[in-house]
């Protein structure tokens, strides 16, 4: 492979994103004619053609996986030697693509600001999406680091835990079970719920709280994406919901909503910070990993739960 250049994997990763050699020369600022000379000249070294012309647009034949492969391979190298680098001279620098999931966002955005002030030479990006989008990102590579609920088992992912995850059942204060205690659980779900999405850790934990006690037919007829449409529809009377008491912190303590006093509530989770192992344990990385061990539960709502 000599005469390889990085300009000529940087021509083969635009391709492959963009599907067209005229969209992968505009994201790199080229024109058409200078994008079409990095491939032939990768192709050259290669010996072999690199992607196939189809209707949907240009795809990798397996001569181009390989160097797909290869390319990533020497991206995570040149990463990583900057990172020592930048530790050599005592600083903190480089990138990092943080997943949140959906719930964490009530507190995480507090926890980044803080790790941010303390190392500026970090550029950070943020990724949010429900537990089964970021797991996703995870095994993709697509983000370095997650804040999530339960990592999932069978799936080769490095969690560590760093607090405490306290969920409830929420209500409007003038609902009837508002001022009750100890309300059985079989009681409250003969209530109306409001759920979150398949695939969201909430749910998971709903499912498993309430087992074969409810009647879905009945009683559980929305299903919503969003922890703020939630909880606006707990505060208009819509129905009640089992909530992470993080996304609810400020109604609480404002009385706009309250906490049923249920058997078996808070059901108690724990927050992780998780990485696949395939991803380089890059200085940025490691510094993100450590403080949030370190200080995370001290960004966490809610301490009395």
């Amino acid at each position: 492979m000599r005469g390889l250049t990085l300009k000529q994997l940087e021509a083969l990763k635009a391709i492959l994103r963009h599907t067209s050699m005229a969209g992968a020369a505009a994201a790199l600022g080229i024109t058409p004619p200078a994008m079409t000379t990095r491939l032939k000249e990768l192709e050259a070294i290669a010996g072999f053609p690199l992607f196939d012309r189809t209707r949907e647009g240009m795809a990798l034949n397996r001569a181009g996986a390989i160097i797909a492969e290869m390319a990533g391979e020497i991206h995570t190298a040149i990463e990583k030697a900057e990172g020592s680098l930048a530790q050599m001279r005592g600083i903190t620098a480089g990138s990092l693509v943080i997943g949140i999931t959906s719930t964490a966002k009530y507190f995480a955005p507090r926890l980044i600001a803080d790790f941010a002030r303390r190392h500026p030479g970090v550029d950070i990006s943020l990724t949010v999406g429900n537990r089964g989008e970021i797991i996703a990102a995870l095994q993709a590579l697509r983000v370095d680091i997650a804040i999530m609920g339960r990592p999932p088992s069978g799936l080769p992912l490095e969690a560590e835990a760093f607090g405490d995850h306290p969920l409830v059942i929420i209500a409007p204060p003038d609902h009837a079970l508002a001022k009750e205690s100890g309300i059985a659980r079989a009681k409250v779900a003969q209530e109306p719920f409001l759920l979150r999405e398949e695939g969201s850790g909430t749910r998971g934990v709903f499912e498993e709280f309430f087992g074969g006690k409810v009647n879905r037919r009945t009683h559980f007829g929305i299903e919503i994406g969003s922890n703020e449409t939630i909880k606006q529809g707990v505060m208009a009377g819509l129905g009640l919901a089992l909530i992470s008491a993080h996304t609810v912190a400020f109604e609480l303590e404002t009385g706009r909503l309250v906490a049923l006093d249920v058997e078996g509530l808070p059901v108690m989770r724990t927050w992780f910070i998780a990485r696949h192992p395939d991803k380089a344990m890059l200085p940025a990385i490691a510094a993100f990993r450590r403080f949030t061990l370190e200080e995370g539960r001290g960004h966490l709502p809610l301490q009395a739960f």
